[in-house]
């Protein structure tokens, strides 16, 4: 007899044929994705560049496509929405080439974990211009430097916007029988969808975890538990994602933060407290220090983004709004998927195949029951991720279940049997073979941790006799050749020209629009959170 979440499954993939027939298009061909790759500019010698935002490249406030996140030197590549997985990969490739031509001598790191950085200071803030909303977003970096250290905030990753077109949600409202406007079916929908994600995520820092190693110089005078590797590098022997563990986002501040996925009035709660709360710690820094902003407030979180979550529920926010207040208005819109390290082999740092285990690893949360979360299921999450970062590659490794202990092999197959009838559905949609082969190719991982992307890294350091910083230089030039090699033609390089153009505008046309000063503006944008 098939389980609930076959029986589900099952019922979708009926009534979704139905809709097909009435479209000609299934409605799993049509999922929404998008991604922002981080990545450091680094000088020839390896080191974090000191040179600033390249003016080339245009405004990093208002550009669509180039950013910048903490530094001045931690460029953020953002792709548009596309229900195409070949049209988001070509559109970042796209981004990679177009930003080759005015590097200059510098290169992009191809690795999570950071270059050869000298000390804090040596890392540039990052800047934005003139305007209120500009010198918000650089106080809120000078911010996290003063908590948490400017070398944490150097940790590159690859963000994952995922959502489903309404006319799925609909298929799985009728399902369903809710009779709820559409919008509160989608965002409690996501929210479980989310509170599965969390409990399971650890699956997906097992097969793609990339940072088993860091170069000396980012754990000088601090404490850790790595072990040498060689003269230059420190690592853990079954680590898979240092970037998710003690060494990257996590923060002794935030650890008793309990933000409750149960439902958006509760995630609201949640995070308006941590954001309208005073922290002692942050009251030690203070807000400004000679009519200079240090931080954006003395809270525990200065805004939602200071909450270090491997997923988060988003919508687009109008100008001038707080996240939260477009949550609670318009509800959920889509979900943002942050425990993905950059894979130091791939040009992009992420590759389709990649993205199609997502799309179904991300479906099975949909579809899977969830319960809700309580105090011991946030604890065994916490604990489940911490094993599988410092310790996932033990083969005798066991997690925690609200039913006992599992071993992660035994539990990693049972998700991907379930993983595995959301890629048939998936290529019965497409066409091909192509979900399921990729499916077929993570459980290889399961039975063989050496195949896993940071067994391989450290395998071919020890086989290159080479630390984590020749390793990742190497690739660095590699792929920067991949990338000069192909440059864009001439239509495509006018595009990105006028992009530019339009940018630097734009920034321009906020700075002049700006009617108050900047304390007024911040004590008018944190007002919001009172008044959620």
């Amino acid at each position: 007899m098939p389980d609930q979440f076959t029986e589900r499954l099952n019922l979708f993939a009926k009534k979704s044929a139905e809709t097909q027939g009435q479209s000609n298009q299934s409605l799993l061909t049509l999922l929404q994705r998008g991604i922002e790759r981080e990545c450091l500019r680094i000088n020839p010698e390896g080191r974090l560049a000191q040179t600033p935002h390249p003016k080339e490249l245009g405004s990093a406030l208002t550009h669509p496509y180039i950013t910048t996140d903490f530094s001045e030197a931690l460029l953020e590549l953002i792709t548009p929405v596309s229900n195409s997985i070949e049209e988001t990969i070509d559109c970042l490739d796209k981004v990679h080439r177009a930003i080759y031509p005015h590097l200059g001598n510098e290169e992009l790191w191809s690795a999570s974990m950071p270059c050869v950085v000298a000390d804090e200071e040596s890392i540039p803030v990052a800047q934005y211009g003139k305007s209120n909303v500009a010198q918000m977003k650089t106080t809120y970096r000078k911010g996290l430097g003063h908590r948490y250290g400017r070398l944490m905030q150097t940790i590159a990753g690859i963000h994952y916007n995922f959502s489903l077109p309404d006319a799925m949600w609909q298929v799985l409202q009728t399902q369903d029988y809710d009779k709820r406007p559409l919008q509160d079916y989608k965002t409690d929908s996501y929210f479980k969808q989310i509170r599965n994600f969390r409990r399971s995520s650890w699956l997906l820092i097992y097969l793609y975890g990339a940072s088993p190693a860091v170069c000396e110089s980012f754990i000088k005078g601090r404490d850790h538990e790595l072990e040498r590797f060689d003269k230059g590098s420190f690592h853990l022997p079954k680590g898979t994602s240092l970037r998710m563990g003690g060494l990257g986002y996590q923060s002794n501040a935030q650890e008793n933060l309990n933000i409750c996925y149960n439902s958006l009035d509760n995630y609201i709660d949640t995070l308006q407290c941590a954001i309208t709360n005073n922290h002692p710690d942050y009251e030690k820094i203070g807000l400004q220090n000679n009519g200079e902003f240090q931080q954006l407030s003395t809270a525990l979180l200065q805004i939602e983004n200071e909450f270090y979550s491997p997923i988060r529920p988003k919508r687009v926010t109008a100008s001038g709004e707080i996240p939260l207040a477009a949550l609670k208005n318009d509800g959920v819109e889509y979900i943002e998927v942050r425990c993905i390290d950059v894979n130091p082999y791939l040009p992009l740092g992420i590759d389709e195949d990649q993205i199609r285990f997502l799309d179904c690893f991300l479906i099975y949360c949909l579809f899977k029951r969830s319960p809700l979360c309580d105090d011991s299921d946030r604890q065994r999450i916490n604990a489940n991720q911490r094993n599988v970062v410092n310790q996932g590659r033990d083969p005798d490794l066991v997690l925690s279940t609200p039913s006992g202990d599992r071993k992660l092999q035994d539990w990693g197959n049972e998700i991907l049997d379930d993983v595995d009838k959301i890629a048939q559905l998936l290529d019965s949609a497409h066409g091909g073979d192509n979900y399921q082969r990729v499916c077929s190719e993570q459980r290889k991982k399961i039975v063989d941790p050496e195949l896993t992307p940071s067994a391989k890294i450290l395998a071919d350091m020890q086989q290159q006799e080479t630390p984590f910083f020749g390793f990742a230089i190497d690739l660095s030039r590699k792929h920067g050749d991949n990338f000069r090699n192909r440059p864009l033609d001439e239509s495509q390089q006018d595009s990105f020209k006028k992009h530019q153009e339009q940018s630097e505008q734009k920034q321009k046309s906020i700075e002049e629009s700006d009617t108050e000063g900047f304390a007024e503006f911040l004590t008018n944008y944190h007002q919001q959170y009172e008044n959620l």
